[in-house]
C-alpha cells in the first residue's frame, strides 16, 4: 500500500494552491441568485423596509427624552405617543426581518440545490482522464461540505450584509442631521477599521482555502479506505491506516484552526476601535451639550445612531469568517464547473445508419502523460463479427486499449476505425451505445436485480429479463432469493457473492442490443465449472457480433479469431491460438507458464 502524504496528494489537492479571484466567485454566485430574482428583489424590499423603520427608533427615543425635562417637567403626551411609535415601528422591523430571513433561506436552499444539480450534471460530461487524476471523497467533499458552506452563507451572511449596509448609510445620514461635527469622529476610526480588516483578508481568504482543500484530501482518503476496509482488514494494515488517517485528521483540523485563528482576531480589533470613536463622541458631545449647541435627546439619537453604524461594521467584521469560509468554497465548487467537457467530437459529427462492427487501429500512438508512452505504433484489423482477444503483462497497455475504442481517451497520433469511419467524427455517447462491456470489477447499482439486468435496455419485459438471466446461468440462484428478480440490493450487491454479482452484469450484457462487445476477464470471479457454462453461452451472445476480450486465462480465448499480444506499447504477435502456438514465441510463453 502507497504512503500517503496529505500535504502532496495531487497538484489540485495542494494545501499550499493559490486562491483564485473572489470577484469570479461572486460573479458565479450572482448568476445563480438572478435565477429567483424575483424573491431576491422581495428580499432587498424587506431588508430595506425593516432597517428604514428600526432607523426610526432612535429619532424617537431622543425624542421622547427631550419630553422630559427638569425645568419643565414630563410632557406625558410626547412620550406616551413616542414610546407607541417606538414599539410599533421596532415591532414592525422584526417581523419584515423574520420573514426576511424565511425568503432568505428558500433562496439559499434553492441556489443549493441548483449547485448540485449543475455539478452532477457537469460530472456525467466530464472525460474519464478527470476521474482518474481525482479523489471521488474529493468530488464528493465539494458536493456536500462547499455547497452547504456556500449556501449557509447565503442565507445568514448575506442578509446580514444586506441589511448593514442599509443601517451603515441611513445611520450615517442621520448623524449628519443631528450634528455634522460628530461625525468628524468616524474619519478617524473607519480608515484604520479598513486598513486592519484589508490587512487581515488577504491571509485569512488564503487561509481558508487551504481548509477547504485539506477537507477535500481527508474526506477523498476516508472514502477511499472505508471502500477498502476489506484489503484492509485481510493484511492486518488497520494500524498503519489509523496512523494515515491521523496525518489526514490533523492536518485538516490544524488549517481549520489556522483559518478561524486568524480571521478571529479582525473582530476584536475592529471593536476596540469602535468602542474607541464611542468614547469620542460621548466627550465631545458633553461639550457641545454644555455649549448647548445639542441636547441630551439629540446625543442620546446619536450615540444610538453611531452604535448602528459601527455596529454592523464590526458585525460584518465578525462574519468575515465565515464570508472567507464561503468563498474559499465558491472556489473550489467554480474550479469544478470549469472543468472543461469531454468534447472529443470533430466537426462534421457522422452518424451511423447502421453499425457493421468492422473495427481498425492505425499506426495508433498514445500516452497518459509525456513520461510514458503506453501505445507506440499500434495497428491491427477486427473483422466484423469475430472475436479478438487481447493478451499481455499487466501495464502493457491492453485496457488503453479499450479506452480508445470506448474514446474515454483520443490517441495522438494515429485512428480508430468504425466501419472506415474515424470515431472522432462519431458523438461519443452514439458510440458507446453500440458497445456493451462486462468488466473484471462488476459493478451493481442499488435497485431490484431486475432492474440491474435490464440497465443497457431499460424496455426490455420480464420475459426477456428472464431469458437473459438464464442464459448468463444466474436464473437459478436469483430464484431463490426471498423475492425473486424484485430482491432490492446495494450497490455493494449485499449478500450476493463476486461471482453471483459477474452473472448479472454478464446477464446484463446478453440483454443489450449493442453490435459489440467488451469482455474484461469476464469470468474472473466464478468457478470453473460455471466458466464453461458461460463460454457456452457466449458463444450464443457473440454471433454476429464484434467482441473485444481481455484474458489473463487463456483457455478462455482458445476460439477467438485474432490474438493480439501486447508487449511494451506494441503488437509483438498476432493470429489464432494454434498458429501463435506454432511460432513458439511470446505467447507460447504465456500459455505454457500458465499451464505448466
Amino acid at each position: 500500500m502507497p504512503n500517503y502524504n496529505p500535504l502532496s496528494n495531487s497538484g489540485r489537492n495542494k494545501a499550499t494552491a493559490k486562491p483564485k479571484n473572489a470577484k469570479n466567485v461572486l460573479k458565479n454566485l450572482a448568476r445563480y441568485i438572478m435565477r429567483y430574482k424575483g424573491k431576491f428583489i422581495l428580499a432587498v424590499f424587506l431588508s430595506l423596509s425593516s432597517s428604514l423603520f428600526s432607523l426610526i427608533g432612535p429619532l424617537l427615543s431622543g425624542k421622547c427624552i427631550d419630553a422630559i425635562s427638569l425645568e419643565e417637567g414630563v410632557n406625558f403626551h410626547d412620550v406616551y405617543l413616542y414610546v407607541i411609535l417606538l414599539i410599533f415601528f421596532y415591532a414592525v422591523s422584526a417581523i419584515l426581518s423574520y420573514i426576511l430571513s424565511l425568503v432568505m433561506q428558500n433562496i439559499a436552499q434553492n441556489i443549493g440545490d441548483a449547485l448540485r444539480n449543475d455539478i452532477f450534471k457537469h460530472l456525467k460530461k466530464l472525460p474519464v482522464s478527470f476521474y482518474d487524476s481525482h479523489q471521488s471523497g474529493d468530488i464528493i467533499s465539494i458536493i456536500s461540505y462547499d455547497v452547504n458552506t456556500v449556501a449557509t452563507s447565503l442565507s445568514t451572511d448575506l442578509v446580514s450584509i444586506a441589511s448593514a449596509a442599509v443601517n451603515v448609510i441611513g445611520s450615517f445620514i442621520m448623524m449628519l442631521i443631528i450634528m455634522p461635527i460628530l461625525t468628524l469622529v468616524f474619519v478617524i476610526t473607519i480608515p484604520i477599521s479598513f486598513v486592519i480588516t484589508k490587512r487581515m483578508s488577504k491571509k485569512s481568504k488564503k487561509l481558508f482555502h487551504m481548509r477547504s482543500v485539506a477537507y477535500g484530501s481527508y474526506s477523498g482518503y476516508s472514502e477511499e479506505r472505508i471502500s477498502g476496509i476489506r484489503s484492509i482488514k485481510a493484511y492486518g494494515r488497520e494500524e498503519e491506516i489509523l496512523n494515515q488517517f491521523d496525518e489526514y485528521n490533523d492536518l485538516a483540523t490544524n488549517k481549520a484552526y489556522d483559518a478561524e485563528y486568524y480571521s478571529s482576531k479582525t473582530g476584536p480589533f475592529v471593536n476596540f476601535i469602535n468602542n474607541i470613536s464611542l468614547a469620542f463622541i460621548a466627550v465631545f458631545g458633553a461639550l457641545l451639550y454644555l455649549y448647548k449647541w445639542m441636547s441630551i435627546g439629540q446625543i442620546g439619537s446619536f450615540v444610538q445612531y453611531s452604535r448602528k453604524f459601527s455596529g454592523p461594521i464590526n458585525e460584518t467584521l465578525n462574519l468575515f469568517a465565515e464570508i472567507q469560509s464561503a468563498l474559499a468554497a465558491g472556489e473550489r465548487i467554480f474550479a469544478l464547473l470549469d472543468e472543461k467537457v469531454e468534447n472529443f467530437n470533430q466537426e462534421p459529427l457522422y452518424h451511423l445508419e447502421s453499425v457493421e462492427g468492422d473495427v481498425s487501429f492505425n499506426h495508433v500512438q498514445f500516452s497518459y502523460n509525456k513520461e510514458r508512452k503506453i501505445l507506440k505504433d499500434l495497428s491491427f484489423h477486427a473483422k466484423k463479427g469475430t472475436m479478438t482477444a487481447i493478451v499481455g503483462p499487466t501495464g502493457a497497455g491492453k485496457t488503453t486499449i479499450i479506452n480508445l475504442l470506448m474514446k474515454f481517451y483520443i490517441p495522438q497520433d494515429g485512428t480508430v476505425l468504425l466501419d472506415n469511419v474515424d470515431i472522432n467524427h462519431l458523438p461519443s455517447d452514439e458510440l458507446r451505445r453500440y458497445y456493451s462491456m462486462v468488466l473484471q470489477d462488476s459493478f451493481l447499482f442499488e435497485g431490484t436485480i431486475k432492474e440491474n439486468i435490464a440497465y443497457g435496455n431499460e424496455g426490455a419485459s420480464d420475459e426477456e429479463i428472464i431469458n437473459a438471466a438464464k442464459l448468463a446461468h444466474a436464473d437459478s440462484f436469483i430464484q431463490k432469493m426471498k423475492d425473486g428478480y424484485n430482491e432490492v440490493i446495494s450497490e455493494e450487491g449485499g449478500s450476493l457473492s463476486k461471482g453471483q454479482k459477474q452473472l448479472i452484469t454478464i446477464a446484463r450484457a446478453f440483454l443489450s442490443k449493442s453490435h459489440m462487445l467488451i469482455l474484461d476477464e469476464a469470468t474472473s470471479s466464478v468457478d470453473t465449472r460455471t466458466e464453461r457454462r458461460i463460454q457456452d453461452a457466449m458463444q450464443n451472445l457473440m454471433q454476429g457480433k464484434t467482441c473485444f476480450v481481455i484474458a489473463h486465462r487463456l483457455s478462455t480465448i482458445r476460439n477467438a479469431d485474432l490474438i493480439l499480444v501486447v508487449l511494451n506499447g506494441d503488437i509483438v504477435e498476432q493470429g489464432n491460438h494454434e498458429s501463435l502456438m506454432k511460432k513458439k514465441g511470446v505467447y507460447y510463453t504465456l500459455h505454457q507458464s500458465q499451464y505448466e
